[in-house]
């Protein structure tokens, strides 16, 4: 490694990075040359993590090129397979009609890739049929295609109903909750309902959209499309950043850094997902390591009393 970084962290048996990339408004919002020089710079920086997903369908139908773009980019790269970790996305959206198998291989084709290391199973409306999920991720698993899994803010019954079902007959259950986590967003990962399964290490931590889409990075509320807004807080949220601002430059990093670091706080967290469409953004993001390595408690400390989503419930439901 070129640069401080943290002890690994294993994520269903695989030492993973502590920082992860999205593809989602990214890949497709960079030049080739560009892309190329991200995921070299980014195995430099251990964020060699990266979630590769097909936006198609549900609240995502977008058929978005952002997982072609990455495909191509990762093949111009010359980075060596072994060197990353690669993580797919199955949607529940119209599943079981589409199936997991299908939207697995299409994924894969898409992106010119043999399998993928893990990948997580995405949200859903109405309650799906867990037994049969754990059932299906399983086939991929016996056939090579994929290494483990994990869940997408899913309520807190579905993921005990997989991580029992998965026991109860053999199979490989998630290994982690990739949850909606951040300094003003924090009930679930840190609430009573799924606090028991990161204590007890059932799970690990994911954390996803930390930024809010952007707001808290960089104070502004973007145009494009951005997670959804649970509860219905992002006013009070973006009305943080001042303060949050305030506190990054203290610590001497950006706001995003500082968001980052936070995350990492959490003794769960495995590593923190997140967009960057820019070398520099990479690059500022990695501070958070430090940060975390030097001033962890200071840290947590000085964002104690930032959390604005106490009132949502924590289970997931909404």
């Amino acid at each position: 490694m070129t640069a401080l970084t943290l002890p690994r962290k294993t994520l269903g048996g695989l030492a993973v990075p502590p920082l992860a990339l999205g593809s989602w408004n990214t890949w497709d919002r960079m030049d080739p040359d560009d892309a190329v020089a991200m995921i070299r710079r980014a195995v430099d920086l251990d964020a060699g993590f990266f979630d590769v997903a097909y936006y198609n369908m549900g609240p995502h139908a977008e058929n978005s090129r952002t997982d072609v773009l990455f495909g191509e980019a990762l093949r111009a790269s010359g980075v060596a397979r072994g060197e990353i970790v690669l993580c797919g996305k199955l949607w529940l959206w119209d599943w079981p009609n589409q199936s997991f198998r299908g939207q697995l291989t299409e994924s894969l084709e898409r992106a010119g890739l043999d399998r993928f290391d893990t990948l997580v199973v995405g949200d859903y409306q109405d309650e799906p049929d867990v037994a049969r999920i754990v059932a299906d991720v399983n086939e991929l698993i016996a056939e090579g295609l994929v290494g483990g899994w994990g869940i997408n803010n899913w309520r807190i019954g579905q993921t005990r109903a997989a991580l029992a079902a998965a026991a109860d007959i053999g199979l490989v259950g998630p290994s982690f909750a990739q949850l909606k986590y951040g300094i003003a967003r924090r009930a679930m990962a840190e609430g009573a309902s799924y606090g028991p399964l990161f204590a007890d290490g059932s799970l690990a931590l994911q954390a996803s959209d930390v930024f809010e889409g952007g707001i808290l990075a960089t104070g502004l509320a973007p145009r494009r499309k951005i997670g959804a807004d649970v509860g219905g807080i992002r006013e009070r949220i973006l009305a943080l950043y001042p303060e949050v601002a305030r506190i990054a430059d203290g610590f001497g990093v950006t706001p995003a850094a500082l968001g980052i670091a936070f995350c990492l706080t959490h003794p769960a967290a495995v590593n923190v997902l997140f967009g960057a469409s820019r070398i520099a953004q990479l690059e500022q993001n990695h501070a958070a390591l430090a940060l975390v390595a030097e001033r962890g408690d200071e840290v947590r400390e000085a964002l104690a009393g930032l959390q604005v989503d106490g009132e949502i419930n924590d289970d997931g439901s909404w």
